[in-house]
């Protein structure tokens, strides 16, 4: 008797190796085994406690019922003050907020109200993709029925791709560019003016790409420490109505097992944008956890929580100062200057064609994660499934404390002394 199948979309669909290599790491290290794990992109911090009250709080209120699709409006408001106020994204009120279950969620969303599978005889839509790129974004798109367009920048410009590159990337199928700066997984992020320089391209694309859409991911906005200052694309006016804003509460606050995300856009495209993510929601999760409403308020308007954020982006800060260090003493390994979010993207071609202590051959950055998994125990995430440039590296994760690190970087320099 033959059995069932599943869907082509699912079974050619990419688990993400981040997770897959995180989860790995936790089995080893649950096993007994002494792993440093440098592969989850989590903040070490408990969430503020001041969060964490307003949750009891709504729960000993009895706020443990449904509540509208996109949340409650006092919430979305309080979303859109922020963004009105901190990223000066002008012209949003609720209507043009939308609460989902974690950035992922909205990211995902958001991209089936933009894509549609080609019709007969016609090019599929494009998603321009300045890569190396966070994991989910290709498979998102290819799951809506997009093609991937990749724009690829490398480590000689911070991996930020210059106007030009966009400029030649764009085409009448271009619906959608991701921004994501700071980045997952390069640890680096466009200035103000290169964010400009991109957005009047944009503008002045239009006729060539009308339904051009940028979609910025700004999830690690609050965990910068290098010459630049957080900016906004969504802030600048002529192209306000064409932009997504994207972000949440895991990175900044601490609070990635609450799985709160968010989406914001102006105008009236803006709002029915919204209203397509409402619906789609309204098939798949409806609301988030109800309790989580005032939570969300209370990271974004209290000032004792603004102090501890500061407090942990410094906590970053000193972080990538010391990771920078340590690993400019490993022969060989290079690495921009991280800037911001959590993480160094180190190139390590220069170990490719070398052999293990226990004779494994490194032929690439996944072979060489494995082995020092395997042979030093510590997890670093091979940039294979990060585009561009990303088979030549791997992503390190700083979000752990100084002893982890400098125990981390004193196996990873051993290791690489060990090689033949």
């Amino acid at each position: 008797m033959s059995q069932p199948t599943l869907s082509n979309r699912v079974s050619t669909l990419k688990p993400s190796i981040t997770v897959a290599l995180n989860n790995r790491a936790k089995a080893m290290k649950a096993s007994g085994i002494d792993v440093l794990s440098f592969a989850a992109g989590e903040p070490d911090f408990d969430t503020p406690q001041p969060i964490k009250d307003a949750a009891i709080k709504a729960i000993q209120d009895g706020q443990t019922k449904y509540m509208p699709t996109l949340g409650d409006m006092p919430t979305r408001e309080c979303i859109a003050e922020k963004l009105t106020k901190e990223n000066n994204i002008q012209g949003l009120t609720g209507e043009h907020i939308a609460i989902g279950v974690g950035g992922k969620h909205v990211l995902y969303s958001s991209i089936q109200c933009l894509f549609d599978p080609p019709a007969v005889g016609e090019d599929p839509w494009e998603m321009l993709l300045p890569t190396p790129a966070w994991v989910s974004y290709r498979p998102v798109c290819e799951l809506s029925g997009g093609v991937v367009k990749e724009i690829v920048a490398g480590p000689e410009s911070d991996f930020c791709i210059t106007p030009k590159q966009l400029q030649d990337a764009i085409t009448p199928r271009s619906r959608l560019l991701i921004l994501n700066s700071p980045s997952n997984p390069c640890g680096t992020m466009y200035s103000e003016q290169q964010i400009r320089d991109l957005a009047k391209v944009i503008h002045e694309a239009v006729d060539i790409a009308p339904n051009l859409v940028v979609l910025t991911d700004e999830i690690y906005e609050k965990i910068v420490y290098g010459e630049h200052h957080h900016f906004s694309i969504g802030s600048i006016p002529e192209i306000a109505e064409r932009v997504i804003t994207l972000n949440g509460m895991s990175k900044a606050y601490a609070m990635t097992g609450w799985r709160i995300g968010y989406a914001a856009m102006p105008g009236e495209f803006g709002k029915s944008l919204i209203k397509g993510i409402g619906k789609l929601q309204g098939q798949m999760t409806t609301n988030i956890t109800s309790f989580n409403y005032p939570a969300i308020r209370e990271a974004l308007t209290n000032e004792s929580v603004a102090g501890t954020v500061e407090e942990m982006r410094l906590a970053f800060a000193s972080r990538a100062r010391l990771i920078q260090s340590r690993l400019a003493e490993i022969p060989g390994i290079t690495c921009p200057t991280p800037t911001g979010a959590f993480y160094v993207f180190p190139e390590v071609s220069c170990l490719f064609g070398k052999t293990t202590p226990k004779g494994m051959k490194i032929t690439d950055c996944a072979s060489l994660s494995e082995a020092m998994l395997d042979e030093a125990h510590i997890a670093f995430v091979p940039g294979n499934d990060f585009g561009g440039c990303g088979p030549n590296h791997v992503r390190i994760s700083f979000a752990c404390s100084d002893e982890q690190i400098n125990e981390g970087m004193d196996r990873f320099k051993k290791f690489v002394e060990s090689l033949n």
